[in-house]
């Protein structure tokens, strides 16, 4: 299934066109050019045959296989994923350009129930694999060098091995999975279609959380409770999703025998739980060093007595309202990135020339912005809702920071490129950081200055500290499912029990906010999801001060780790820089960065 990731700024990222230059559009054209291309049906006509002939090759017969015959099975299904994957991308992205369309949303559902109809008798494949004998496998890897480059594939696969069921409750789980996509299809779509009514206009979501960044206080007001009436009209739909997502996932939990709601997440990004709750942890008891300091600095600038969730995301008042063109933005990030090192700027340049990037506001598109990799024989494509605001240029960074992994991940080829989402946000946060810190050595003044620190330590809260209030959320939503369905109340409440803890006393609360989960995508694609954002915040702010002292090659080995894809563990990958991120005080190095941030804007209020 094409898992498309969503956007860390759910109040920050913005929507409209006017005066930005010639934004970018997708050409698709290198996946397919069209629906009813003939390259597509053809790959949908090998898809068929080759599903159909690689279960008749190796169904119970994997144990028997010797090195270069497992080594053969294993690159007809790497090819498999590849061709399914580009079918899957062209119709995902498609959709995502236009989900009110009905036409887009047919083919890609058809495309999802065609694939899922071939490649259901491949379900033998990876648990044939995890009854192999430990012994055996060893052996095979010692006989053939390139099967041993798969071992990281292999040893993900097995670490599923106490949870699988037998392989005919696997095969009904694979074939039921074309259900629960459609629920997901339901939220995007129903969060597509709202529409908000701001200054006798109607538009849509990105627009309105646009407004949440506006200078004039009364149109941040005015966004925020038109954001909570729209979101408790349609409370009782996002209520029945979440509720039937998180116990469609306490039922295959239960079934698997997974002793947590947050195991199969943990699995699939190859971290131990230990080491998110480390994480976890350290940024709740930074709480009141991080957002509950700096949301009283900004209390204070902004001259009330109370803020208000409206304010959260306010610019300051000595901000000048800036709108940077798509042109100037672009340079920013393409000057940031060349000056750490020329090799990332040659690797970035495409998606600016090639339609690699679909920059605009449209009627009917998905909101917020992704990367998403494709297959490794084509590109990645980055999407954009881009409106000119400061921050924009911080989504671009981040964006482009995936496309950069990406694609140079994609010499590991199809099993071995995909990264653990806590590593998945490396390079985005570091494409970030670079872009910052080249506007903040461009400041010409101190209020300049104090503006971009101001706006990094914001983006750094919303990234690590509410992204963790999140993670909570959803533990207390999953732990509370599991006891009974949940009304739209109840979810509010659960919703309100981590918002006063994570923004602080600074804070009073309208009637209306406690809705304001029901728009937050990952809750739905990607359940604990968001502990990636924070985890990948923190490493980067760990390795950034690696590379602000000077180390030496440090050019090198970063893009060695990001090459690496997912062929390597997170410690493995971090030990060329001295850095472990089983060890506790780890987290404290990337928080207090953001503290030290704080400290400078104290600072400079004398």
């Amino acid at each position: 299934m094409l898992n498309l990731p969503f956007p860390v700024r759910d109040a920050n990222a913005t929507s409209g066109s006017d005066g930005l230059g010639n934004l970018p559009e997708w050409d698709l054209s290198d996946l397919y050019t069209s629906p009813d291309a003939p390259e597509l049906e053809a790959d949908m006509a090998f898809l068929e045959k080759e599903c159909a002939a690689f279960a008749a090759d190796y169904e119970g017969k994997l144990a028997s296989l010797d090195a270069d015959a497992l080594l053969t099975c294993v690159l007809r299904n790497e090819k498999i994923n590849q061709v399914a994957g580009r079918i899957m991308s062209y119709a995902g992205l498609r959709y995502y350009q236009l989900t009110t369309d009905a036409e887009r949303a047919q083919f890609m559902s058809n495309c999802q129930e065609k694939l899922t109809n071939f490649t259901t008798p491949l379900v033998f494949f990876t648990l044939e694999l995890n009854r192999i004998e430990d012994d055996a496998l060893a052996a095979a890897f010692a006989a053939n060098a390139e099967l041993a480059r798969y071992k990281p594939v292999f040893d993900r696969i097995r670490a599923m091995k106490p949870y699988q069921l037998s392989d005919e409750l696997e095969k009904f789980l694979h074939d039921l999975g074309v259900v629960g996509d459609a629920w997901e299809r339901l939220f995007d779509e129903t969060i597509a279609g709202l529409t908000f009514e701001m200054e006798g206009e109607e538009v849509g979501i990105e627009t309105t959380l646009n407004y949440l960044t506006e200078q004039d206080r009364a149109k941040r007001e005015m966004a925020a409770r038109e954001l909570a009436r729209v979101f408790a009209e349609n409370i009782k739909i996002f209520s029945r999703v979440h509720n039937t997502a998180a116990k469609e996932k306490e039922v295959v939990d239960r079934w698997r025998k997974m002793p947590t709601a947050q195991t199969g997440r943990h699995l699939s990004n190859d971290v131990e739980p230990e080491v998110v709750d480390a994480l976890r942890d350290a940024v709740v008891a930074a709480y009141p060093k991080l957002s509950h300091r700096y949301y009283e600095l900004k209390r204070k600038w902004l001259g009330l007595d109370r803020m208000q969730v409206w304010d959260r995301n306010a610019p300051l008042p000595m901000e000048e309202t800036k709108t940077v063109g798509w042109d100037e933005a672009r340079k920013l990030v393409m000057d940031a990135y060349n000056a750490f090192d020329p090799r990332m700027g040659e690797i970035a340049e495409p998606f600016f020339t090639k339609g690699w990037i679909d920059a605009g506001v449209k009627p009917g598109k998905a909101p917020g912005a992704f990367a998403h990799p494709t297959v490794t024989n084509v590109h990645p494509y980055v999407m954009l809702n881009y409106l000119g605001k400061p921050r924009d240029v911080m989504t671009l960074a981040h964006e482009l920071g995936h496309g950069v992994h990406q694609v140079l991940a994609a010499d590991q080829g199809e099993m071995l490129s995909s990264t653990p989402l806590t590593l998945a946000e490396t390079a985005s946060v570091f494409g970030e950081m670079l872009t910052f810190r080249k506007m903040l050595d461009n400041a010409e003044t101190k209020e300049q200055r104090k503006v971009l620190l101001a706006g990094k330590v914001e983006d750094m809260i919303n990234t690590v500290v509410r992204q963790i209030a999140f993670y909570d959320f959803e533990c207390k939503l999953h732990a509370a499912r599991r006891e009974s369905e949940l009304t739209p109340e109840d979810i509010n409440a659960l919703w309100m029990s981590v918002q006063a803890e994570s923004l602080g006393p600074a804070f009073d609360f309208m009637d209306g906010y406690e809705t304001y989960w029901a728009y937050i995508p990952h809750f739905v694609h990607s359940p604990f999801y968001v502990y990636a954002y924070a985890f990948g915040d923190g490493l980067v702010n760990a390795l950034y001060a690696v590379y602000a002292e000077g180390g030496e090659g440090f050019e090198d080995k970063y893009f060695d780790m990001l090459k690496a894809g997912g062929s390597k563990h997170h410690k493995e990958l971090l030990a060329p820089f001295g850095l472990d991120a089983s060890d506790p005080k780890f987290w404290d190095k990337g928080l207090s960065m953001i503290s030290d941030m704080i400290d400078e804007l104290e600072a400079m209020e004398g």
